[in-house]
């Protein structure tokens, strides 16, 4: 019975329409000409989307004297809330996964760098005492023998 229901409410949400006069309603109550303004199309157009929302549990109509009023049903998207936080604990806990592996990787690669900078620094260093000796041997040989 709820796959029946969020079928419903999700194929009802599917037209934008028909979320855009749920994103009207969740400011308030409101009269289906009211509603109808803002789109182009006809009243009974309109009367077609919220008799959808309708069936779908999203929206409630009343009757007064000739004011129909439309209002949004929270208790339909409560239970698309629930049915979707199974799936939102799913991508947090995979997103905290993911975050502490990238944690792990940049930490090695700062490691890594350091470790290469440090190994740099000693082949500079070593080249450079090279280049010294070779300079005094370089030196020694130019020198005039005696």
């Amino acid at each position: 019975m709820v796959k029946l229901s969020l079928d419903s409410t999700f194929a009802a949400l599917s037209d934008p329409t028909r979320r855009a006069i749920l994103a009207r309603l969740a400011l308030g109550e409101t009269s289906v000409t009211e509603l109808a303004k803002p789109c182009a199309m006809s009243l009974p157009a309109v009367s077609k989307h919220l008799k959808v929302l309708e069936r779908a549990g999203l929206i409630a109509r009343g009757r007064e004297a000739q004011w129909r009023p439309c209002r949004i049903e929270p208790r339909a998207l409560k239970d698309i809330d629930d049915w979707l936080a199974h799936y939102r604990r799913f991508f947090d806990e995979s997103f905290d996964r993911l975050d502490a592996y990238l944690q792990k990787l940049q930490a090695k690669g700062r490691t890594q760098e350091r470790t290469q900078e440090r190994t740099q620094e000693r082949t500079q260093e070593r080249n450079n005492r090279g280049s010294k000796r070779k300079d005094r041997k370089h030196a020694r040989n130019k020198q005039p023998r005696s």
